[in-house]
């Protein structure tokens, strides 16, 4: 498993993944292998029965993930596998070197990162290049919302493997915890996600400010790039009923918040099946989300959308005027995430690890935009 910052899972989603699905492949007697960065397990040779190997890397927002995985790629090509899965499209200038060692490679493609403000003109362009040659590179396709496998359908005619994250069953040990922070369950709405435009916390902030709201609004994360984008929010919350937490790393405390907040407010926009918006329907916590294909793929009629502060405002004010209303959504939101299990996505995976030794996929396709328009940056290969 190659691409992501590796085990234990302390940054975004596709480390979520890699822990879940590669302890449940361990524990079925498959030999894992997952790539770390050097910072996030430092001298663990093994963790929950993955063989983690742990290499250098370059701290730079632009270089960071793409040379890393080269330097994985380099160890793995030398080191064999059955197969591989790499994850994150950006990744697929090194597929070449996959192949050329005769080991199956699937891509999990992510969403759609070009849209994402923190990269420059260059850095789009890179990304929507990326994603034809994960197309024409690997063997197999992974999309984890099915408006991603349809975006990769109309772009390129191409085939993707649909298998969503798991919804975790949210430890509601971490109520009695809530007081370490003054809050009590039932009594505070709640974001949680890194500080990135495309994950609209400054629209959250601020509809949250502008409305009626009495109870406060926790905010949980931060930003490891974007200082502007921080101070933005940090600007927008000056008010006395907004607390701007940071980051929290204590699972259990970070379970007692999802589960005791009075409702979830997610502003993803550009990802697929977001692990922030899963766990938040794991607790049965109410849910306003940012109006996207993906988060009605989650959450169907019985979420809450916003696009613009003001929708914010309106639906915060109405869980604190209707909380019967907002507790009922909550648990038609429990029910719906039965349908995201860990165990059924490492499934899906085990499959497609058999698919690929078998050469049962649909192997390199030819990646070629339905509009005909080529996003090569210049010098790129073809």
């Amino acid at each position: 498993m190659v691409g992501t910052r590796g085990v234990p899972a302390r940054y975004g989603g596709f480390e979520t993944a890699v822990e879940e699905i590669g302890t449940r492949l361990a524990a079925r007697g498959h030999a894992v292998r997952v790539y770390c960065r050097r910072g996030n397990s430092e001298a663990m040779p093994e963790y929950q029965g993955m063989r983690l190997v742990t290499l250098p890397v370059v701290r730079r927002r632009s270089l960071e993930t793409l040379l890393h995985t080269g330097l994985s790629v380099g160890h793995l090509a030398s080191h064999r596998t059955d197969v591989a899965f790499v994850f994150n499209a950006a990744n697929s200038p090194w597929l070449p070197v996959l192949r050329a060692a005769r080991i199956p490679v699937a891509t999990h493609v992510d969403g759609l990162e070009w849209k994402r403000a923190k990269w420059s003109v260059h850095g789009q362009r890179y990304y929507r290049w990326a994603e034809g040659r994960a197309v024409r590179w690997s063997d197999a396709l992974i999309a984890d919302a099915d408006g991603i496998a349809r975006y990769y359908e109309d772009e390129f005619g191409a085939q993707t493997r649909t298998i969503a994250y798991g919804a975790p069953a949210v430890a509601r040990s971490g109520l009695d915890r809530l007081d370490e922070l003054g809050l009590r369950a039932g009594g505070y709405h709640l974001v949680v996600a890194r500080f990135e435009p495309e994950n609209h916390v400054d629209v959250v902030v601020e509809g949250y400010v502008r409305s009626s709201a009495r109870l406060p609004l926790v905010v949980v994360g931060s930003a490891p790039y974007s200082d502007a984008y921080t101070a933005k929010v940090q600007t927008l919350g000056d008010d006395p009923r907004v607390h701007l937490l940071g980051g929290v790393w204590d699972q259990e405390l970070l379970d007692g918040l999802y589960a005791g907040a009075a409702s979830y407010l997610h502003g993803h926009s550009v990802g697929g099946t977001n692990p922030s918006l899963l766990r938040a329907i794991g607790a049965g916590t109410p849910t306003v989300a940012y109006d996207v294909v993906f988060n009605r793929e989650v959450l169907r009629s019985a979420g809450r959308y916003f696009r613009t502060p003001d929708d914010v405002a309106r639906a915060v004010e109405k869980v604190e005027s209707d909380p019967a209303s907002a507790r009922s959504d909550g648990a038609e939101l429990s029910r719906r995430a039965r349908d995201y299990d860990w165990d059924d996505v490492a499934d899906g995976y085990e499959r497609l690890a058999r698919d690929l030794l078998l050469r049962d996929v649909p192997g390199p396709q030819r990646a070629r935009r339905a509009a005909g328009r080529s996003d090569a940056p210049a010098g790129a290969p073809s």
